[in-house]
């Protein structure tokens, strides 16, 4: 008779047991999370380097033509008429009162091949010891431009125009007649004139 109640209790605890592993097999549940989804995003990205495609750069373009036909609107035939200065001097003393110009001039900053010296009488040793040399290595020195240049009222002419132009009046009223305007044409801003007044105006008038 105890052999009856055993049987059931064997039974109960061979239950217990297999029902816990039902249970555990819910946990596989989350595996189904979607891992290729957020791959999605990826496409709305595309359409970005699309847009850096139209180029802006054609309005640039059209600005830089604009400032071209400006440029030419500066007249500089307005600056060929040079500014006069006279230094009054006897025909003797010309050439030392040009020496002191060009001194001054140096001074104040001007480049020495700004300058150009101009004697209407008798020629500046310079131009003397240099022709000596021969008239190639002289007019040499003349196209380097880079020193003041002594020339004759006879070579005037073969002068280049340079900024500043020195006129010694030493010599009679005929050459500085035919040298002074010469030498206005080759003065691109400034004419120091060092000799007698009422000889340089009168030459100067008759040139107006």
């Amino acid at each position: 008779m105890p052999l009856i109640p055993e049987e059931p209790q064997i039974h109960e605890s061979a239950q217990g047991p297999r029902a816990t592993p039902a249970s555990g097999r819910t946990a596989p549940t989350p595996r189904p999370v979607p891992g290729p989804r957020p791959a999605a995003p990826s496409r709305p990205g595309r359409p970005g380097p699309l847009r850096p495609a139209p180029p802006v750069q054609h309005a640039p373009r059209d600005v830089a033509p604009k400032p071209g036909p400006s440029a030419p609107a500066a007249p500089t035939p307005a600056q060929a008429t040079p500014q006069l200065q006279l230094i009054p001097a006897s025909a003797e003393g010309a050439l030392d009162a040009a020496e002191e110009a060009v001194d001054l001039l140096l001074d104040s900053g001007r480049a020495p091949g700004d300058i150009l010296v101009v004697t209407t009488g008798e020629q500046h040793p310079w131009t003397a010891h240099e022709l000596s040399f021969g008239e190639a290595s002289y007019w040499a020195q003349h196209d380097a431009g880079d020193d003041v240049f002594y020339a004759d009222a006879a070579a005037a002419d073969r002068a280049a125009l340079r900024p500043v132009v020195v006129v010694a009046v030493n010599g009679g009223p005929d050459s500085a007649a035919a040298t002074l305007p010469l030498a206005r044409a080759r003065a691109g801003a400034l004419l120091i004139v060092c000799g007698d007044p009422q000889q340089i105006n009168a030459v100067l008038g008759a040139g107006v």
